[in-house]
């Protein structure tokens, strides 16, 4: 098989041994170390559907590895097949359609389009891959006002199990179309991605930190507060437990704090109307929301850009009332001794809620909220001690959890139902269909071990 593959492939094709090998198949999660039999770097579509035919013949299981930012469990066998070569967009400004290759990232997008003043309806992290995040619906910090990051894929190109690169979109192929929106893996290598873009070219937004004394009353008006908005604002509120490191800003260095994040679509002065509850719940250490770039949307989040170790677990809530604040300060609040670095709730509604027209595999569209936890950044913690803390944490949160999720929350897939809770039972058995359809003889694993 490895001299086929390389007799068939362009790109690099590499094993165990190989001086190559570590670095082609290392993720940004640098906590999972995958262990294929074999790595495969694609250069084209052409690669793709000949490494499929390869694996296929071979009866050898095929994963895909972009940038690995939800590589949450090691791939320990078969092929990897990377597409960090798969690089470049491209813009149709008359269309607002950009054409994302699978070695893309956010930043490449946000950058491409802005040159237009046009933005895509992105994650929150500019350094996160986009063909990944998309395949699993994708919640960003305009999610309330443009919905699902998913719900503006227009078509797809993919290498199936029968080793043919197909369209995917609302007329070719509807039904692989319908699941690769939000569905997840298990369907082949997607190649490339059509994406519509929005008219956006500056928003009002940003972030406010709170220090430790103020975080009780400052999450008590966010709750509140959230009720208030229209659909053209998104927030989210996050714990930070910083390190005293250079690389914090000195003002937050060594500290607890509350950040509130504010996205708006709109006139910066009614934005700035909207926040101002959030301003007076109480004296900031930083304040950092206004008029700005919409290129420059991923400052509101301000997420890691470096590869490291992480850990995380991520759920929805139902809606959230001053039982809760009382509850998750019990448990999380700046008083608490907790191995988590974020603890993040973002706000949904609004598009969120609503499917496309021709309707897409997203779950998770009736939460009201999202919970978010990233453990401290030492993989010694990872297996013994973040697990049962993050059980004790959620314990008397129960009332608030939702039974549904959506699968870019589910992590690595390790909390027993935490795959099945990611769609609705009749989207869950769908995609089964559709996989069966595709991939009759699985040869794209997905889903728990």
């Amino acid at each position: 098989m490895f001299d086929q593959l390389r007799r068939t492939v362009s790109g690099p094709v590499l094993g165990p041994g190989d001086d190559d090998f570590a670095a082609e198949v290392a993720a940004w999660n640098t906590a999972t170390l995958h262990t294929p039999d074999i790595a495969v770097g694609l250069t084209s579509e052409e690669d793709a559907a000949g490494l499929v035919r390869v694996a296929a013949a071979a009866g050898t299981p095929v994963r895909v590895l972009a940038t690995g930012h939800g590589s949450a469990t090691p791939v320990t066998g078969g092929v990897l097949a990377t597409t960090s070569r798969l690089s470049g967009v491209t813009i149709d400004a008359e269309r607002r359609i950009a054409h994302i290759n699978a070695g893309c990232r956010w930043a490449d997008v946000i950058a491409a389009a802005a040159e237009h003043g046009l933005a895509p309806v992105a994650g929150a992290s500019a350094n996160v891959g986009c063909i990944g995040y998309t395949l699993g619906g994708g919640l960003g910090p305009l999610a309330r006002t443009y919905g699902f990051s998913s719900d503006w894929a227009r078509g797809f190109r993919i290498a199936t199990a029968s080793g043919d690169v197909v369209t995917a979109s609302a007329t070719e192929n509807p039904d692989l179309f319908w699941a690769l929106r939000g569905g997840k893996g298990g369907f082949g290598i997607v190649t490339s991605m059509d994406f519509e873009l929005i008219e956006l070219s500056t928003l009002y937004g940003g972030s406010v930190f709170f220090d430790a004394p103020q975080i009780a009353g400052a999450l008590a008006t966010w709750v509140d507060w959230t009720k208030t908005l229209p659909e053209t604002a998104t927030t989210s509120v996050v714990i930070l437990r910083l390190p005293p490191m250079e690389f914090i800003p000195e003002p937050l260095r060594g500290k607890t704090v509350l950040s509130v994040r504010f996205a708006y679509v709109g006139d910066p002065a009614e934005g700035e109307r909207l926040f101002q509850p959030i301003r007076d719940a109480g004296p900031t250490i930083i304040d950092a929301v206004a008029e700005m770039p919409a290129a420059q949307i991923a400052k509101i989040h301000n997420d890691p850009t470096d590869p490291g170790p992480g850990w995380d677990r991520g759920m929805m809530l139902t809606e959230l009332d001053a039982d809760f604040v009382s509850a998750f300060l019990g448990a999380a609040g700046p008083e608490q001794q907790v191995p988590f670095v974020a603890i993040e709730i973002r706000h949904l509604g609004g598009a969120t809620h609503r499917d496309v027209p021709e309707g897409s595999a997203v779950g998770g569209r009736g939460g009201a909220y999202t919970l978010f936890m990233a453990g401290v950044p030492d993989p010694s913690l990872f297996t013994r001690v973040l697990p049962p803390a993050a059980d004790a944490l959620l314990a008397p949160l129960r009332p608030w959890i939702s039974a549904e999720t959506t699968i870019n929350y589910a992590g690595g897939l390790t909390v027993p139902g935490s795959y099945e809770a990611s769609w609705p039972s009749e989207t869950f058995a769908r995609l089964a269909e559709v996989r069966a359809t595709y991939d009759p003889d699985t040869l794209f694993p997905y889903g728990p071990a």
